[in-house]
Order: C-alpha cells, then sequence, then structure tokens
C-alpha cells in the first residue's frame, strides 16, 4: 500500500475540493499569484513585527507560513511612483511615475502584462491610483474594477469592466467581495488578482465595528525637540503647522489620539480581508498552488520627526511590510533581513511564475532569499523625491540607503549649494535617526564614501541628469480637497 506524506494529501484533498467548488479542476498548475497592496501602511504595523497593540492575525498567518522580509523599502515613498515600480521593476526615474498625477505608461513591460501574455486569467480590484481623474480599464487586466483617485471609505463608485456604478458598502469589503467573487469563476487556466485596498489611506474612517476599539490604548505624541534643533533641516520647523506637520490639523481631525487610533483601526479591516482571500483560495483547493504577495506602497510618519504623511527618506517613511507565501518555494518559514525593494516584486514574480524576465527592470529577484541564499545581494540602494507643487511641504529628495549608513540630502535643483542642512545617520547605533552626524569629524569619512555611492547608483541607475523643480518653495496652505 502506497503511503501519502501529509503535502501529498492535503494537495490531494485540495484537487478534490476545488472540484466540488468551481465545478472543475484546472490543469494547468502553474501557480497562481494574489497580490495584494496597502496604502501608507507601515512596515512595524503587523503583530508578527511586534506591534504593541495593533492585532493583525490573518496577515501573519500569511508571515509564518511563508516569508516576511523585514527590511523592505520604497525608492520613492509616494503612491502612483511606489505602484508602477512594484508593476514595472523600475526605479521611478526610468519608469517615468514621479508625482501623484501621471498615468502608468500603457506600454511599460509589467508583471501583468508578462503574466498575461503567458496566458493567465488577469484581474484588478480596488485602487490603481497612477491617474488621477481616469478609471478606465487598463491593458493587460481581463477583469477590471477601479474608481478615480483616492475612493472613499463608503459607498464609492467604481468602474465594473466599463460600467460606472456607485456600489454601497465599506471599502475593504466591497473589494474583497468583489476579488472572492472573481476568485470563484471557473478558471482553466492559472490566475493573477491584483487587489488594491484604499486603507490606510487618510482620511481615516474606521468601519462601525472597530471605530472604538483603541479607545483604551494610550496614545502619547512623540518627543520631537530634537527634530526641530538646530542640527536637524529647517525644513521640518518650517512645515510643523502645515498638512504635513505634527501642529497641523491632521487631516481635519485635530486629534492626535484619534489620528493614531483611527489610523491602526483601518488596517484591521484589511486583515480580515486578507482572512477572507486566503479562505476562498483555500476552499478552492488553490491555496498552496498561489503565491500570495501582500505589500505596502510606502511608509507613513505618524509623528515622529515633528512629521505626518511620507515623501522623506526616514526610515518610517520609506520601510514596509512585505509578505509572502507559497510553499512549493518557501517550505521552510523565516524572516529575511536583506534590503528589498518594491520594484523587486515584478521580477520576482515572473521568475517564481516561470515565465521569463520583466525586459529592462532594475530590480532583482528574490526567489533565492526565500531559500536562504544572499550571495552578491545589494548593500545600496538610491532614494528619490521631487517637490510637488500640490503638496509643497516637501523639498527635493535624494538619498542612498546602506545596511547600516544612510545619506539624505535635499538639493535646490539649479547646481546652488542645497538650502536645508543634509542628515547622514548611524542606523545601526542610530535607527529612530535622532544623531544628525552631517558635521561630525568622526563620521566625515563615512560621509564621503556615501556621496560618491550616491553619484555611483545614480551613474547605474541612468538617473543622470538628475532633473527636479529648481528652488522650490515649501507653502503652508492645505492641498485641494479632491486630492487629499
Amino acid at each position: 500500500m502506497t503511503t501519502l506524506n501529509r503535502r501529498t494529501f492535503t494537495r490531494t484533498a485540495a484537487g478534490a475540493a476545488a472540484a466540488a467548488f468551481t465545478g472543475c479542476a484546472r490543469r494547468d498548475r502553474r501557480p497562481n499569484v494574489v497580490f495584494i497592496l496597502t496604502d501608507d501602511q507601515r512596515w512595524d504595523c503587523l503583530s508578527v513585527a511586534g506591534h504593541p497593540f495593533l492585532k493583525t492575525p490573518h496577515l501573519d498567518r500569511i508571515a509564518n507560513e511563508g516569508v516576511r522580509f523585514s527590511n523592505a523599502f520604497t525608492t520613492l515613498s509616494l503612491c502612483s511612483p511606489s505602484r508602477a515600480s512594484f508593476m514595472s521593476g523600475l526605479y521611478p526615474h526610468r519608469h517615468g511615475v514621479l508625482n501623484n498625477f501621471t498615468e502608468f505608461p500603457s506600454d511599460l513591460p509589467s508583471f501583468p502584462r508578462a503574466l498575461k501574455a503567458a496566458g493567465y486569467d488577469t484581474a484588478y480590484i480596488g485602487k490603481w491610483h497612477m491617474g488621477e481623474d481616469n478609471d478606465d480599464k487598463r491593458p493587460n487586466f481581463d477583469y477590471w474594477v477601479s474608481h478615480k483617485g483616492q475612493g472613499k471609505y463608503w459607498d464609492t463608485t467604481f468602474n465594473v469592466d466599463g460600467n460606472r456604478q456607485e456600489v454601497k458598502g465599506y471599502y475593504s469589503h466591497v473589494v474583497t467581495n468583489f476579488a472572492t467573487e472573481w476568485l470563484k469563476r471557473p478558471h482553466n487556466r492559472p490566475f493573477l488578482l491584483c487587489l488594491g485596498h484604499k486603507a490606510p489611506h487618510g482620511v481615516w474612517i474606521p468601519e462601525p465595528k472597530y471605530e472604538k476599539v483603541f479607545d483604551n490604548v494610550p496614545v502619547k505624541r512623540p518627543d520631537y525637540k530634537v527634530a526641530l534643533g538646530p542640527t536637524k533641516p529647517a525644513f521640518i520647523r518650517e512645515r510643523i503647522k502645515s498638512w504635513h506637520g505634527i501642529d497641523g490639523n491632521l487631516y481635519g481631525l485635530n486629534d492626535f489620539e484619534k489620528f493614531i487610533r483611527y489610523y491602526h483601526a483601518t488596517i484591521l479591516s484589511v486583515d480580515d480581508s486578507v482572512g477572507e482571500i486566503y479562505e476562498t483560495l483555500r476552499r478552492m483547493g488553490e491555496l498552496d498552488n498561489t503565491l500570495i504577495v501582500f505589500a505596502g506602497d510606502n511608509g507613513f510618519l505618524l509623528g515622529e520627526h515633528a512629521s505626518i504623511d511620507k515623501r522623506t527618506m526616514w526610515e518610517e517613511s520609506i520601510r514596509i511590510p512585505l509578505l509572502v507565501r507559497y510553499p512549493e518555494l518557501i517550505r521552510q518559514p523565516r524572516v529575511v533581513e536583506e534590503q528589498v525593494l518594491n520594484l523587486d516584486t515584478a521580477p520576482s514574480i515572473t521568475d517564481i511564475c516561470g515565465v521569463g524576465p520583466i525586459e529592462g527592470a532594475q530590480g532583482v529577484s528574490f526567489k533565492k532569499l526565500t531559500q536562504g541564499d544572499n550571495t552578491g545581494w545589494r548593500k545600496s540602494w538610491y532614494y528619490q523625491y521631487n517637490f510637488e507643487k500640490e503638496f509643497p511641504y516637501t523639498p527635493n529628495v535624494r538619498g542612498v540607503r546602506t545596511d547600516d549608513w544612510k545619506f539624505t540630502h535635499y538639493p535646490n535643483g539649479d547646481g546652488s549649494p542645497d538650502k536645508y542642512l543634509a542628515e547622514l545617520y548611524n542606523l545601526k547605533d542610530d535607527p529612530h535617526e535622532q544623531k544628525n552626524l552631517i558635521n561630525a569629524p568622526e563620521a566625515q569619512q563615512k560621509l564621503k564614501e556615501l556621496r560618491a555611492e550616491l553619484l555611483r547608483l545614480q551613474e547605474e541607475l541612468k538617473a543622470l541628469p538628475d532633473r527636479m523643480p529648481v528652488n522650490p518653495q515649501l507653502k503652508l496652505e492645505l492641498p485641494d480637497e479632491k486630492i487629499r
């Protein structure tokens, strides 16, 4: 008698479950892909990452059954540029989406394009946010459910494959319902589902069952006296009462405790969504044959450095959650500490699915890292942000981060000496970036090395000549309400 091991038995039973759930089990067993992206979720907003009060059991399960990349980053901490990098595997200066108002180029190679060309059923559901006023169906997706701009936490108008309709309900659950219904359709080919959440993008509106869940959690405003001192760039002080400063109106809430509690409460609905997607795949018999990738598009400042929002190069702004589950590849769950970038996701997905490399991609497949092989992995990477007249609170930013150090400067754009003080941090000794070593005599050799490394990366990545707004002027007025 043949003895079945646990994995073989599970997969056999899963196949039978799929036949019962969908009516037939598909024959093409290439891995499916489910890519889930949140908006403004920090890397530490997972209980598995040690958050003090936020509990995310469904996301923790993905991490504990796969890989959690504990040092994942965005190379431009802003929604649209980061999303374009996730899709294309390119740095922002190469894909051209440098702000929140630029379309993703329709002819640009991307992982959805590669998977569709390889015969995958493809769907995009939820927040797209590349092209503020355009919800038209984008190329490379067989099924399309999205909306203009940010969408709303309640009763968003969606374009459902060309038909616009207001869909009643809370955003996180509405897009999850669309996703699970599409997943349950018969698929004779492998499928790609991209699911874009609105949460936890402000202005936050938790669903009623979570609105008061953190009311008893103590909330303390960060001590930001150091951030306003002479060793820090002056724009922090200049903008402290602006839309992106801790003494501003806090997205209209004017209440720091509510600001913190509501932000985290919206993530609970995302965690519920991940649980529903997981359970749907399990019932279909496709769970272990699906590559699940969960990520945030950028981090978010919650008062650190006297600031809120993102865009800057401080750790709270650039670090993102990144989780991957695929038992066929990841048989030993692990935490990976190497620096992984958002633009590594696209080449990783195509590599794991065996559909060939993405033409011109600058990211690197992290497939080998999931196996514990870090041979030749990157030790440094390039960060960029261009001043936006629509959100005039952060100057141009250029920087380089290594495993242990970070150098950031704020160029004027015309080659003249920088208006704002640059920053240099020893992240190993100073992970919260409190002690700026830019003028410290003992750090000048390191500064010289990092300036050279920044230039080397810009040359290697074809980021020169470096085009950016010239002599941008910071302002304090509120941004247009429709683009917040």
